[in-house]
């Protein structure tokens, strides 16, 4: 009797573990179902006189029209840091387009390159616009895209190339700058239309209080709608992993803050929400 008994459980044991095994494995799959419905493509535009390589993200199970978000990368260039990013905005429900402001897909593999590329970007405001509105237009025209409903946000260099755009009055609902210069080439100004979100670090030596003084005194006077955080002891590129490697390597300021790069990553989502609400 008492071995009929321990088989019965045996048996019940290996019933349930079966039961559940399975219920586990279906889930998995319907979780790799889902995730295999984010989509990421290269896609090429272009100006009167450069092409650009792009990198559009989007859930194809999604069909319904939904906000554009333009991404735009660091000095370094399009990489795969800002591929990145447009992957998060679409797992979001965003049709996000990671741009290209350097053409032809050109990255930086030491800060004096870098520099003398955003450098080119930022002393000739007229092709910069040309360049984001390619872009612009390019997103706008997306079928998964609402025109109506659009907004940038930018890193380092991209973060300054957002804000600028905002300062010229571009059709952007929102943007939002990360790590990001505040000292423009079009300062804020009765154009703006956007809500502006900046996410610095307190600790940026890039960024110094004179240009931040300036920033918000101007923002103000615009009667901007903005909020700009800055986040304690966080120094450049805070939001890239790579920035302690890119630091060391090249003997520059720049660190990763988990903290940091979670909170405005959140106040990015919050800022997207209201406005898209």
């Amino acid at each position: 009797m008492r071995r009929s008994t321990l088989l019965m459980i045996s048996i019940l044991s290996v019933l349930i573990f079966s039961c559940k095994t399975d219920k586990k494995q279906e889930q998995n799959s319907v979780l790799e179902v889902e995730a295999s419905t984010l989509v990421g493509e290269e896609i090429s535009y272009a100006t009167d006189s450069t092409t650009m390589k792009g990198y559009l993200a989007y859930d194809k199970a999604n069909s319904a029209k939904r906000p554009g978000i333009l991404v735009v990368h660091e000095w370094w260039g399009h990489n795969d840091y800002t591929r990145e990013r447009a992957r998060m905005l679409a797992e979001l429900g965003y049709t996000a387009l990671a741009v290209d402001m350097y053409g032809d897909g050109k990255q930086a593999a030491h800060p004096d390159d870098a520099g003398k590329f955003s450098g080119m970007v930022m002393s000739n405001i007229d092709e910069a616009k040309a360049r984001f509105n390619a872009a612009l237009t390019l997103l706008k025209n997306q079928s998964s895209v609402d025109s109506t409903q659009i907004a940038a946000i930018g890193y380092c260099f991209g973060g300054s190339v957002v804000l600028t755009m905002a300062n010229a009055g571009e059709d952007l609902d929102a943007v939002a700058a990360f790590h990001s210069g505040v000292q423009l080439p079009i300062m804020p100004n009765d154009n703006i239309k956007a809500k502006v979100l900046v996410c610095n670090g307190a600790a940026d030596p890039f960024v110094s209080e004179e240009s931040v003084e300036a920033f918000k005194k101007a923002m103000d006077k615009a009667g901007a709608d903005y909020s700009y955080i800055a986040y304690e002891d966080a120094q450049h590129a805070f939001t890239s992993k790579d920035a302690d490697s890119l630091g060391q390597k090249f003997n520059l300021p720049l660190a990763y803050q988990e903290k940091a790069d979670k909170a405005s990553w959140q106040e990015l989502k919050d800022l997207l929400n209201e406005t898209f609400k």
